[in-house]
């Protein structure tokens, strides 16, 4: 697996980040010895990113990640983890107040068993607490070498720039990485997000890749309902439509053509998009692990890279197709 530095840092990590929402073993996701299992593999395989969050499982994810970094060489790996979602019935349980980052943050590093978290995100945007107290916070955990890089997960471009700039004007250390959904099925990102994370030096670790199983090959044109036990279920209303299934088709497609499973297709397609860094794949067993670990090491052509971008475009809404009439581009493609 190779390694790519993380936006404009000198860190690097593995070209899949292995997503932990789904250790413990709660509502279908892997229980303790199963997630070692996939983190054995995953890192045998070259993969030396780990996302989590203090939330997933409340708190259970963290601590299964913990007990498996005892005894292996910390500064081999890097770990992420999440602040924001309530951790608690206290009022002071959840957000990006100083109080709550400064508790959360200490309650993580207890459960993963660590002296530091590589990368700290904030989990989702927060439009109470004054951003001033949340990003010098932050910058105080760096300073203390709690945490060695800052990240952020769930914002507008406008919410992200507006904390670059404040960073960059107090001499706080700034985010360096962004989380936002990314995949063939959900592109917005690409209006304002990516090409503002390339501008920055901000690193992209796309979640959600295969959203929710939608481009693994499990769910297919004609289909009157959808699999039984997938997670992408609860959106069929939503999803099954012709936009949807010719993004699918695309997929099948290409699968066909190059001897990969779909969800190897769709996660190639992530990792040669522009200005991504590491797509996050949460897998649930170690067979679902072992077919994503396949979308390394080999590539899509120029056409199939095409075909896919293509089958999955969607109009952009004023004012990007305004701009792309006058500019004769469109974001990324």
């Amino acid at each position: 697996m190779e390694q790519r530095y993380l936006g404009g840092t000198g860190l690097r990590v593995s070209e899949l980040c292995f997503g932990a929402m789904m250790f413990g073993g709660g509502e279908g996701g892997a229980d303790e010895a199963t997630a070692h299992r996939m983190l054995d593999a995953f890192t045998a395989a070259g993969g030396t990113f780990v996302d989590t969050a203090d939330v997933y499982g409340g708190g259970v994810s963290e601590e299964v990640l913990g007990r498996w970094l005892k005894g292996r060489r910390r500064d081999d790996l890097v770990i992420a983890t999440k602040v924001f979602l309530p951790m608690g019935e206290s009022p002071n349980a959840r957000g990006l107040s100083r109080k709550h980052i400064l508790s959360a943050v200490d309650a993580s590093l207890r459960r993963l068993g660590t002296d530091y978290i590589d990368l700290y995100q904030t989990h989702v945007w927060d439009a109470r607490t004054p951003l001033a107290e949340t990003l010098s916070t932050l910058d105080g955990l760096v300073r203390a070498g709690k945490v060695r890089y800052l990240g952020t997960s769930n914002v507008s471009p406008a919410q992200l720039q507006k904390t670059l700039d404040l960073s960059r004007a107090r001499g706080w250390e700034p985010y360096v990485c962004l989380q936002p959904r990314y995949n063939l099925l959900a592109r917005e990102a690409e209006w304002e997000l990516l090409p503002l994370s390339a501008a920055e030096g901000v690193g992209v670790i796309p979640y959600s890749p295969l959203q929710a199983g939608w481009l693994s090959g499990k769910f297919r044109r004609g289909m009157a309902a959808p699999p039984a036990g997938a997670r992408g279920s609860g959106a069929w209303e939503e999803r099954a439509t012709e936009e949807t299934w010719r993004v699918v088709d695309a997929v099948l497609a290409v699968a066909e053509e190059t001897g990969r499973t779909p969800a190897q297709v769709a996660l190639r397609w992530l990792l040669q998009r522009p200005g991504v860094t590491a797509p996050i794949v949460g897998a649930r067993s170690v067979e679902q692990l072992t077919d994503n670990l396949g979308a390394v090491g080999w590539a899509l052509t120029a056409e199939q890279d095409r075909r896919l971008t293509e089958a999955s475009a969607r109009p952009l809404p004023y004012p990007y197709d305004l701009l792309a009439h006058f500019t004769d581009e469109r974001p990324h493609g």
